[in-house]
């Protein structure tokens, strides 16, 4: 059995080792690409207005880099100064360990539980409501579609409902969205990355050729990924291809796109091994 990690370069290699350490056989095969945004001086602005958002969302690791690489180098580092009190907003481990290593303060990050059943806006929900009052502003850091869905922005701050981390669908996005209007709070989008579907080589069409009915077991944590998956390889039928999911969502996903089994698991390493290995 072979696992099929999905996730965009950076963070397949991570998991590929982690996997890879639990004895597992591994091999990336990447269905999201990540890219600069064109203009980046919508980031730099950011900065010139930190103190104006009493948190600031990221959805993604991928969210950070970009927004961090922006900073003038004189300024604070996002959280911790006497002057800024914006609060720092994550849905997973990956996106804090992302935070933690660009300087920002582990007490200034909030996070769902790590005993929370998912990942996601609504167990961060749960976290950060008690924080906010009428009036406040809250940034959304996120990635844009270059194919162009119905969440594609131009670049820049802009308004909107469409809220989420990168594994949810539109209906997760709404469902935060509502909860901070409810507040009266004013909720911004900054993007700071692309993301498109891969331009595969001849071997890696091979790879997920074979890997559609050899057994081996697809990792998806995002439902682009998937939607990605079937532009790539229109018509192929994935009724003998196994999946483990790292959210409902995206197991409804695998499982629209014909997936034969769908298997649902907590985004944390032990839990997807034990789901990985249940498969087998």
């Amino acid at each position: 059995m072979r696992v099929i990690v999905t996730r965009p370069q950076r963070e397949a290699q991570r998991w590929v080792q982690d996997l890879t350490a639990r004895g597992l056989g591994v091999v990336a095969l990447p269905l999201i690409e990540v890219a600069a945004v064109t203009d980046a001086a919508p980031l730099r602005q950011a900065w010139q207005r930190l103190g104006d958002w009493a948190a600031v969302m990221f959805v993604s690791a991928n969210a950070v880099a970009p927004f961090f690489a922006s900073k003038p180098p004189l300024d604070p580092v996002l959280i911790g100064s006497s002057a800024i009190k914006t609060r720092a907003w994550v849905t997973g481990p990956g996106t804090r360990r992302a935070l933690l290593q660009v300087g920002v303060p582990a007490a200034c990050i909030d996070m769902p539980s790590a005993e929370a059943g998912q990942f996601d806006s609504e167990s961060l929900w749960r976290v950060v409501a008690g924080q906010l009052q009428t009036g406040d502003r809250v940034l959304i850091v996120r990635g844009d579609d270059v194919d162009g869905d119905s969440e594609a922005q131009p670049p820049g701050v802009v308004g909107g409902s469409d809220i989420g981390a990168e594994h949810q669908t539109g209906r997760g996005r709404d469902w935060l969205a509502v909860q901070l209007a409810s507040l009266g709070v004013q909720t911004q989008f900054l993007v700071a990355y692309q993301r498109r579907a891969p331009h595969w080589e001849r071997a890696q069409i091979d790879l997920a050729l074979k890997a559609a009915g050899d057994g081996s077991v697809w990792l998806f944590s995002s439902s682009q990924a998937i939607a990605n998956l079937v532009q790539l390889l229109p018509g192929q039928s994935w009724q003998q291809a196994r999946a483990v999911a790292t959210h409902p969502r995206i197991a409804l996903a695998a499982r629209v796109a014909g997936f034969g089994q769908v298997h649902e698991s907590r985004p944390t390493l032990p839990d997807i091994v034990a789901s990985i290995e249940s498969v087998a």
